[in-house]
């Protein structure tokens, strides 16, 4: 059955109209999470419902052409292919992390006995690592603050100083990791395969990482610690009784995600080996007593008490815990489904963002816009490109939630490189550096208030109770010490006014291109 045409659209006001529905999203957005502070996903799916059935009233002609496009546009591919592998990323992070993951983590950042000078640098990479493995730098700006920011504490590190190195490890994992929200999203917006995308970004990412630590190291023993008359705790000792080490086991099924996804397999068939081997870790360290999974079981069934829900409960159900409950508490929970579940806002998000840009593409505000730019600013590759590094910049430091501002400044990058046929992977690329960097960077920003959130959880907390409100660190005074960042962005500046890593559309076969 042939495809049917695409549709146009025309608006009262011209072209430009067309981008009224993302442009009232990009005002909530900034008004919510910027002005506001709330780092609500449904509030934004409610700001961007709006915009659509305003952009509506604008429509010349019959409506029923614009509730086509919606459609076809939340039917695009690229939709598709974000929603599957957010769900299936999620599955994977929350398992590992019920692993104990993040114990081991914090177990390695204690007993290696680093002192408080060293300790930022070792937090940054611990914290990179943990971010790459779970592909969520929020997840891990609020497990590292919680759990490590008060350990390099009392070692005697520089508070502001550590928060920056966690906040500067979530950006690398979100960056980098293969099952990063961002990650996928600058990907499929792109043309571009995940496991292409991730192999091509590794040498930006080095750069900008080298650059960190040698900061780190540098600020770490040229900034004392800011408070005085700490407790004496033996951390090593207080963390290594509390926390397993066998968590890290679930290194080799992040090794086995990755090392897939960039040999340039589908990203389910990645993630489910990843998932698998997870699992099975999971079972064979909760069965021996080394991680206690029951704490966070991979499934949960809270099931009404009978009979059959008692027999049930009894038997040995690998990986799966059966409880009894009253009848107004029963569910399903665990890993798998809360894995998934957590992504369900943001997937109607991107399902009404995709709609939006598909009713910019059928009014012409792409084509006004790219006209506008090419004829006044981006008049050459170097040009483009710095546009693009800006434009992402400019938009991620006012929608706060990192991928909310990639999903609505994506078309612009693709229509924009395609314009100078820049290649999949490098539009890809400049579009995720800086939605990566600015979220955990500017005050307002959801990644650093994800981790100020945890701080503020610490004052007064059963195995916190030093941590006093004076002790919380501000903001406002974290954002110049986001090394890794602020060299990310820096980087791509660079590479786009030199050419460094710069690829055209020759450059790869479309085979690999059209990998997903």
């Amino acid at each position: 059955m042939p495809e049917e045409p695409d549709i146009e659209l025309s608006f009262r006001g011209g072209r430009l109209v067309s981008a009224l529905p993302i442009a009232l999203f990009i005002a909530w957005a900034i008004f919510q999470s910027g002005i506001l502070g709330i780092g609500d996903t449904t509030g934004l799916v409610a700001g961007m419902l709006t915009g659509l059935i305003v952009g509506l009233l604008f429509v010349r002609g019959d409506w029923k052409d614009y509730a086509d496009v919606v459609f076809a546009g939340m039917t695009r591919r690229v939709a598709a292919t974000a929603v599957v592998a957010w769900l299936w990323a999620g599955m994977f992070a929350e398992t590992i992390q019920v692993g104990g993951f993040v114990d081991g983590l914090v177990w390695a950042a204690t007993v290696l006995n680093v002192g408080p000078g060293l300790f930022p640098a070792v937090t940054f990479l611990l914290a990179a690592l943990l971010a790459t493995g779970i592909g969520t730098g929020y997840g891990t700006a609020i497990a590292f603050t919680s759990l490590v920011f008060p350990a390099g504490l009392l070692l005697g590190a520089n508070p502001v100083l550590l928060f920056g190195a966690i906040l500067s490890g979530a950006v690398f994992g979100d960056n980098l990791a293969p099952v990063s929200d961002t990650t996928i999203v600058s990907a499929v917006t792109q043309d571009a395969d995940i496991g292409g995308v991730v192999a091509s970004r590794v040498k930006y990412a080095v750069v900008a990482a080298t650059l960190a630590i040698a900061a780190y190291l540098v600020a770490g023993f040229g900034i004392p610690g800011v408070w005085g008359g700490m407790p004496h705790v033996d951390v090593a000792g207080e963390v290594s009784a509390s926390v397993s080490p066998w968590g890290l086991v679930h290194l080799l099924d992040i090794a086995v995600v990755i090392a897939l996804a960039v040999r340039g397999r589908h990203i389910i068939e990645a993630v489910s080996w990843g998932l698998l081997l997870a699992a099975a870790f999971n079972v064979a360290l909760g069965a021996a007593n080394l991680v206690d999974v029951s704490v966070g079981s991979m499934l949960l069934f809270s099931a009404p008490q009978n009979g059959l829900t008692q027999a049930v409960e009894a038997l040995p159900l690998l990986g799966a815990v059966v409880e009894t409950v009253p009848a107004g508490q029963v569910g399903v929970g665990g890993s798998v489904y809360s894995g998934a579940a957590g992504f369900f806002p943001l997937i109607v998000l991107t399902l009404l963002l995709v709609a939006g840009a598909e009713v910019m593409r059928a009014g012409g505000g792409f084509d006004a816009i790219q006209e506008l730019v090419i004829d006044r600013v981006a008049t050459t590759v170097r040009r483009a490109e710095t546009t693009m590094v800006v434009g992402t910049a400019l938009v991620n430091a006012t929608v706060t939630i990192n991928t909310a501002a990639e999903i609505a400044i994506a078309p612009y990058v693709a229509t924009l490189g395609k314009r100078f046929n820049i290649n999949g992977y490098r539009r890809a690329n400049i579009l995720d550096a800086n939605t990566s960097a600015l979220g955990y960077i500017f005050p307002w920003g959801g990644g650093l208030l994800a981790g100020y959130g945890a701080m503020q959880g610490l004052v007064g907390g059963e195995a916190t109770p030093w941590f006093t409100a004076e002790m919380l660190v501000n903001p406002a005074s974290v954002f110049p010490y986001v090394f890794h960042g602020w060299f990310l962005v820096a980087v791509f500046l660079f590479a786009a006014w030199t050419g460094y890593g710069r690829e055209y559309v020759s450059d790869r076969t479309s085979e690999e291109v059209s990998r997903v």
